[in-house]
This record gives structure tokens, sequence and C-alpha cells, in this order.
């Protein structure tokens, strides 16, 4: 169980467990296809739409197939879902609100470029003092 809030705790790991190009690369189509998938399926619900429901909930699904595929390729896995009010939760928190303010911030380009040299695969920045940037996310 986390002892902070659910945004906070989620962006102090982020950086830690998105480093890997192509996850990073996955991340960058599979996000904006799931909110698109979201806003669709509440269009369809909000016309009695059944084929717009049904279409968001293929995006949306494509769209965390494509994420998982690529948390697979991180060397730190993320922390386990504690139930299903913890997965809903955390999915549509890192889709609509931690990922877009990873972009924004610059972190998801300066870990594709792999800045400050090397990545952390251990999950532990603390080599990393000399860039504040990563020394506060975790990012390298």
């Amino acid at each position: 169980m986390r002892d902070e809030p659910l945004l906070r705790w989620q962006w102090r790991g982020y950086g830690r467990n998105h480093q890997h190009p192509r996850n990073l690369l996955l991340h960058i189509v599979a996000v904006p296809m799931f909110m698109a998938g979201t806003v669709l399926c509440a269009y369809g619900i909000l016309r009695l739409s059944l084929p717009a429901v049904a279409l968001g909930l293929v995006c949306m699904g494509m769209s965390l197939a494509l994420q998982g595929r690529g948390h697979r390729l991180e060397a730190n896995a993320p922390e386990p879902f504690a139930g299903p009010a913890d997965i809903a939760g955390r999915i549509f928190a890192e889709q609509w609100i931690t990922f877009p303010r990873y972009v924004l911030s610059g972190q998801w380009w300066r870990a594709l470029a792999g800045e400050c040299g090397t990545r952390v695969t251990s999950g532990d920045c603390a080599d990393c003092a000399d860039c504040a940037d990563c020394a506060e996310t975790g990012q390298r």
C-alpha cells in the first residue's frame, strides 16, 4: 500500500520505469491511442452508439497491450496492482496526467536521448547527483 498520493507516487518512480528506448517509443504512440479510445468510448456512451463504444474499448485495449509489451523491456518492472480500483486509478492517471507531464516536461526526450551518459538499470540513481533533474526524478 502506498503512503503517498497516487500522482506523487507515480511521478516519483516514472523515470525509473520508463528508460528503454522502445518502451518510450511505444508509449508515445500508445498513450494518445488510449486517450482517443477513452474519448471515443465516452462519445459512444453519450450518443448510445455501440460501434463507437466498441472501437473505443479496442483502442484502449490495444494501447494497454502495447504499453505492457514495452514495460517488459524495462530493467525495473512496474509495481504490482493492489486491486481493481488501483488498476483503474493508476492506468487513467498515467494515461491522462503522468505521461503527458513526462512528455511536456522534456523528460521523455531526455530519457530517449539517454542524457547523463548511461541509463540506470538498477533503479538507483544515486550516481547521477551531478544532474539535478536526474537526481530529483530518478531519470538517467
